[in-house]
């Protein structure tokens, strides 16, 4: 099965409204905009752009996030009190769990990669079980069957 390769200009792409949750807004607009842009075949992992304006937030991370700001600053304090500064060409990851606090000044536009985590000895089972397929030249045909049964102990955990 061939996988196509995907390119997206984000000048045409069409944003989405959405908002920050109201009880983490500490001052400003909560209003934002986004859209995903792509989505794995297994669904773990998303290709998202996200903009907002002046605005002040807590955030909690519930997947693992990588990004790279397009526009904008945003200034980020840590759980202890760390305060860094994010500006265009900047890129950052947060791990799943990460609590912070963001402040932005005026617009922000990042493109983001989430990812849900993976209990670390399923993940290892899934490199493991992939290799193997891939050796006998099944990787596509069961690959989905694993991922959906490694979500299914991840969220009986």
């Amino acid at each position: 099965m061939s996988k196509s390769i995907v390119s997206i200009a984000l000048a045409n792409i069409e944003l989405e409204p959405g908002s920050i949750p109201q009880e983490w807004v500490l001052s400003g607009n909560p209003e934002t905009r986004s859209k995903v842009l792509v989505r794995s075949h297994d669904w773990i992992a998303n290709l998202v752009v996200w903009e907002c304006g002046a605005v002040s937030y807590k955030w909690h991370y519930n997947q693992d996030e990588a990004y790279l700001v397009l526009s904008g600053e945003g200034f980020v304090t840590d759980d202890k009190g760390v305060e860094r500064r994010f500006g265009p060409g900047d890129v950052a990851y947060f791990p799943a769990g990460t609590n912070t606090t963001w402040r932005h000044p005026d617009h922000f536009k990042k493109i983001a990669f989430l990812k849900e985590t993976v209990f670390r000895p399923v993940g290892l089972g899934l490199k493991v079980w992939n290799k193997l397929l891939r050796m006998v030249g099944l990787k596509d045909k069961l690959a989905i069957l694993f991922a959906v049964a490694a979500m299914t102990l991840r969220n009986s955990r």
